[in-house]
């Protein structure tokens, strides 16, 4: 079971890749530049976020992703700039992708209470393919499925690939208590093909992302209680997703819920247990897979962890710091 099981998740690794399907976090405001670059900078001071998601744990070749972001406002030009490290393991390894990414976003105030970003991320892609961690039908024998290591396939002439990529993003916020916002990665569609050029562009993908804050009460610490619901949608090529879900905000804790479609069915449920302190959180979440695959996958699990912290007072900022979800 375990060799069709790591053989599956090989195909998938290639299917993923020549499909061209991005990464993702399910606790997706807490990697925020990632999500959207418009993003950058929204704190009063600088920020730094490490995130780590594994998912089908329990299956051998499965696929891990960590992120690892700076930010930092400037307050006397209503900006934020930002760098980003990403890092995507496919099938143990099988195929891995490494990017490093600068962001720049200007922060606009338009009336009393509504505010716009815009932002813009240039990035550098690395992308290696390593031949002996993959496994071909005729690798396998037909009759007691054991696997050797010789194959007739004929590997590609280059291993690993770079290019350029750029991406760009547009946030808004209404009184800190209405918040959405675009964002279009990959405008120039690049190659990112090892066998081909043709057919092999990187599809854009385009993320439409909202919310709202209602305060419901108030704790014991006189803290408010903040129920926000919440709504992703990311279209890439020929895939679709729609997380829709509720954070609560319960001074230190925060707890979520969301279901992921695929637009035909519901894929998983995700669960969130975060706290915060002072200017830093750490959040861990678990998609319950509810496919077929779910006895044999063991879900994700995704961790985050954030710090905000002042290089220097932020007196000189006019452009108020914009409310949006933490995890």
């Amino acid at each position: 079971m375990k060799r069709i099981t790591v053989i599956v998740v090989i195909l998938c690794s290639l299917t993923f890749l020549s499909k061209a399907q991005d990464p993702s976090f399910s606790q997706f405001y807490a990697s925020p530049m990632f999500l959207n670059p418009a993003l950058t900078g929204t704190t009063s001071c600088g920020r730094l976020t490490f995130n780590y998601r594994k998912q089908w744990p329990s299956i051998d070749g499965h696929f891990t992703n960590y992120n690892a972001s700076y930010d930092q406002s400037l307050a006397k030009i209503n900006s934020g700039y930002g760098f980003m490290f990403n890092g995507d393991n496919m099938g143990s390894g099988a195929i891995k992708t490494n990017t490093f990414s600068g962001f720049y976003a200007y922060h606009l105030q338009v009336g009393r209470d509504f505010f716009v970003n815009a932002g813009f991320q240039a990035t550098y892609v690395q992308t290696k393919l390593d031949w002996n961690k993959l496994i071909f039908g005729d690798m396998i024998d037909p009759v007691n499925g054991t696997i050797s290591g010789t194959t007739l396939e004929a590997p590609p002439s280059n291993l690993s690939m770079q290019y350029i990529d750029f991406s760009t993003g547009a946030f808004f916020s209404y009184r800190g208590d209405y918040y959405g916002g675009i964002a279009v990665h990959h405008l120039t569609t690049p190659d990112n093909g090892f066998y081909s050029k043709e057919n092999s562009q990187l599809p854009m993908k385009i993320t439409v992302h909202g919310g709202a804050n209602f305060n419901v009460g108030y704790n014991t610490h006189n803290e408010a209680i903040i129920v926000s619901p919440n709504l992703l949608f990311q279209q890439q090529g020929q895939f679709h997703q729609l997380n829709l879900g509720c954070y609560v905000n319960y001074y230190p804790f925060v707890a979520g819920l969301w279901m992921r479609h695929n637009l035909e069915n519901i894929d998983a449920a995700i669960v969130l247990l975060g706290f915060r302190h002072n200017n830093w959180k750490v959040g861990y979440s678990y998609d319950i897979s509810l496919s077929k695959l779910a006895m044999a996958s063991g879900g994700a699990h995704e961790i985050s962890f954030a710090w905000d912290f002042c290089i220097e007072t932020d007196k000189l900022r006019t452009i108020k710091t914009i409310k949006s979800p933490v995890f």
